[in-house]
């Protein structure tokens, strides 16, 4: 059973990285002519994610995720 933070998370948008083997996974069932809404279906994702992991492999020939543009922050809001 779910509580309802987690519930309230998935509702607002709180987003999670992928990891490399669910990305690889879309990756292998798009290489297996399935459409986007198959895989959606098939995985539990949404249909933007799916998109936009197929998009960025055509563009980048990898499923990897890329770093970050931009130089980090020295410190923290919290600190």
């Amino acid at each position: 059973m779910q509580t309802a933070s987690t519930n309230i998370c998935e509702r607002m948008g709180h987003s999670q990285k992928l990891n490399e083997y669910k990305r690889g996974t879309v990756k292998g069932c798009h290489l297996c002519n399935k459409s986007i809404r198959e895989i959606s279906l098939l995985l539990n994702m949404p249909q933007s994610t799916v998109s936009g992991i197929i998009t960025k492999w055509k563009q980048l020939g990898t499923a990897a995720m890329q770093p970050r543009s931009g130089k980090p922050r020295k410190m923290t809001e919290q600190g």
